[in-house]
């Protein structure tokens, strides 16, 4: 890592842009899908930590980190992967244009925050609780460097992975007397503080204490001694906010300290509750009363736990990675302190991969798998597919000897392996291994386990590659079904797969409820996740595909023109999804006989997929295709040969004669001759066709029907009639035959 900073040879790190006590947060450029991204490392742990503290750190890493990546909402940063490198654990995030609290109060040189900021802080982020409370999970670190406010003014919680990983390991004596720093005490509840059982109002409470920060420039309880932080917050009540700040509006004041009550069930039921009275409360309405008892003063003989005595004050409001970096040796970090610290670890034996432990796993072994299995789903995002198929099916076959057939580290192999084989075209193969995940998965876990219906969703995946819609329609129907009973109709992995299901539908020419299912789905993502997220502006394409398939190009341009739009501004301009949607507003421009800007779309498409494609990339051709055609409807026949003429002789060097962008590109080589009365050539080009589809899909499928029909109409131009006479004497009785019913 040190010599090219590029992690997993993807991820080429920039610059630090922030440190904390858990690591570094770097600027880096996803050099396979040509974006700018967070990468937050991990510092590894040095050798005054054992390696079963070792081997905990990391299994919480990755538990957290997927976590982290499950949670889809506006509010919530993006977590896009996660894995080891060189010793080093990492978190690859959105880049965030903006600036955290902390940051913004410092800033305004600790001056409180604008009111109608706060206010509309206060509503985004609880919003954003609500959700990931929904799902099950608490942040446990809430604090003004865990919040963002962007640009444009939303607002994100950031550190779900590592910041609760941090509190976890923090919050166990045992490993507390490992040195790793707790944080600063200004944001704990009550109850963290006391040591007990944390839930969802932890996270009130903390957010509480961020709110009086940011609304009156000093936390609840702003002593200089850690011990009289925490004294304050399990026995004092803190001054009302607008004790420092009149203008603040008294709703505000009483949802305050609501959150900051000392007992979690005086404080509002749930962030949902929260929201509720912030909306009212700005809205002029009077919100219902909260809780109106406060606890008292708790008894004086409560201890603080001793972990608590070696906690400092450290400086309120900062300690986030996304911070400014220390000015000593920024770098550092990545390039040699913690490269030194994992070098001398010894190596897993080649040997232990074949061996068959009689007792306990052997731990360095399922590191060693553990790594293997990362490399493969990195060779997979490469592109690499053959590769990452091989070493999934090594690591998968050693697991199944170590682990068991059944382990879910064993299936989870065994599903890369599916997904390997479904991405090379081995669909049948991959729906055989798929299956036999979902049974392994259903016995281990049950057959609603959120691991078991990824699988059966994925078999559904490939019957439709393989054609089988029908099948596919009942899978997705059923674990449909079996998410939104576990997950609710909202959770992402529910609306994923109501996605796949109006793909589907279309698919099997149900276009109206295709696009019924598609424009509902697109409404609850771009509720959830915003309207510029990418997954709400894949389904607002599907909404335009299945547009088009009704015949409503009208409304099909004017949604995939929308989409190309937001994709520029959240992806990129030069985003393949962006390029994508459009080539679809083309193909809808030349719809509509709107040809002469369908052309110059096609011309600026070609230059851009060209400059960072490359002129043989598919998708490149594909444009050129597009803007050929619509050359022809244009009636400039010579230039739409020639550029048909030019794709398919790179097509059939790229992709080979018989691969179907190959045998398009020369039907519109055949069609452009005939327009040009060249029908010797036009007969020479249409039988290539014919034979082209007759090798591929069989003499009797509907492509070679018509290709054939295409030659007869070429012979009946060169007055060779008889010729085709019989051509449609064959075609009529293979029509008939294929209309008889079954004898």
């Amino acid at each position: 890592m040190a010599d090219t900073r590029l992690i997993q040879s993807r991820y080429r790190l920039l610059e630090l842009i922030g440190r904390g006590g858990m690591g570094e947060v770097w600027r880096a450029r996803d050099e396979s899908l040509g974006r700018q991204v967070a990468v937050k490392c991990l510092k590894p742990m040095g050798p005054q930590h054992d390696q079963a503290f070792t081997r905990i750190l990391r299994e919480r890493f990755r538990r957290e980190a997927r976590v982290a990546a499950s949670l889809q909402h506006r509010g919530v940063t993006v977590v896009h992967d996660f894995g080891e490198h060189e010793g080093v654990l990492y978190l690859v995030m959105e880049l965030l244009d903006g600036h955290n609290l902390s940051q913004l109060l410092e800033e305004n040189k600790q001056h409180p925050l604008p009111v109608d900021h706060v206010v509309d802080i206060a509503e985004q982020v609880a919003d954003a609780l609500g959700y990931t409370h929904r799902q099950g999970i608490v942040h446990r670190d809430l604090k003004p460097a865990n919040i963002m406010r962007l640009t444009d003014g939303t607002v994100k919680i950031c550190d779900f992975g590592i910041a609760r990983l941090g509190h976890d390991i923090g919050m166990t004596s045992r490993l507390t007397t490992t040195g790793i720093a707790m944080g600063t005490p200004h944001y704990m509840s009550p109850e963290q503080i006391s040591g007990k059982e944390v839930d969802h109002r932890s996270d009130l409470y903390s957010l509480g204490c961020v709110l009086y920060e940011i609304a009156t420039g000093v936390p609840p309880f702003d002593q200089d001694d850690a011990w009289a932080v925490l004294v304050g917050h399990r026995d004092t009540r803190p001054e009302p906010p607008r004790t420092h700040r009149a203008e603040l509006p008294g709703f505000f004041d009483r949802v305050v300290l609501d959150l900051l009550a000392k007992a979690p069930d005086e404080r509002p039921a749930d962030a949902a509750d929260l929201r509720r009275r912030i909306v009212l409360g700005r809205s002029g309405e009077q919100p219902l009363p909260g809780p109106l008892t406060h606890s008292g003063d708790a008894p004086r003989e409560a201890v603080l736990p001793p972990w608590t005595r070696s906690m400092t004050v450290g400086r309120r409001a900062v300690g986030t990675l996304y911070g400014a970096p220390e000015p000593s040796n920024p770098a550092a970090g990545l390039t040699g302190r913690w490269t030194a610290a994992t070098a001398t670890a010894p190596a897993p034996h080649s040997h232990s991969f074949v061996s068959v432990p009689t007792g306990p796993p052997d731990p360095d072994l399922l590191a060693a798998l553990a790594g293997r299995h990362s490399a493969g789903i990195d060779l997979g995002r490469l592109g690499r597919w053959e590769e990452a198929g091989e070493v999934h099916r090594a690591v998968a076959a050693q697991r199944a000897r170590v682990l068991g057939p059944d382990h879910p580290d064993t299936l989870a192999s065994r599903y890369e392996v599916g997904f390997t084989l479904s991405r090379t075209g081995r669909a049948e193969d991959a729906l055989r291994e798929f299956g036999r995940v979902a049974e392994g998965r259903e016995r281990t876990l049950g057959a609603d386990h959120p691991q078991t219906l990824a699988a059966r969703q994925e078999t559904a995946y490939v019957l439709g590659q393989l054609g089988r819609h029908a099948e596919a329609h009942q899978v997705y129907e059923t674990v449909l079904a079996a998410r939104e009973r576990a997950m609710g109709p909202d959770h992402p992995d529910t609306l994923r797969c109501r996605h796949n299901l109006a793909f589907n539908l279309g698919r099997l020419g149900r276009p109206e409820e295709a696009w019924q299912v598609a424009r509902e789905v697109a409404d609850a993502r771009a509720r959830l996740l915003g309207p510029l997220h990418p997954d709400t502006l894949a389904t607002r394409y599907e909404v335009a595909y299945v547009l088009g398939r009704l015949g409503r190009h009208a409304e099909a341009l004017e949604t995939y023109q929308d989409v190309a739009r937001a994709r520029a501004t959240a992806l990129g301009a030069d985003h393949p999804d962006t390029f994508a949607a459009r080539y679809e507003t083309g193909i809808s421009l030349g719809r509509l006989g709107r040809n002469a800007e369908a052309l110059e779309l096609y011309r600026s498409l070609v230059a851009d997929r060209t400059r960072t494609a490359g002129p043989a990339d598919p998708e490149t051709l594909r444009a050129r295709h597009g803007l050929g055609v619509n050359l022809g409807r244009m009636g400039r026949w010579e230039e739409a040969l020639s550029q048909a003429r030019d794709v398919c002789a790179l097509r059939e060097r790229t992709l080979g004669p018989d691969h179907p962008d190959t045998v398009t590109s020369r039907r519109e080589v055949a069609v452009g001759l005939g327009w040009l009365g060249r029908w010797n050539d036009a007969l020479v080009a249409y039988r290539q066709v014919a034979e082209a589809h007759s090798r591929a899909l069989g003499p009797a499928h509907p492509r070679t029907l018509a290709a054939r029909n295409d030659e007869a109409h070429c012979l009946e131009r060169l007055g060779r009639s008889q010729e085709a006479a019989g051509i449609h004497r064959a075609l009529a009785a293979h029509r008939a035959q294929n209309a008889a019913p079954p004898g």
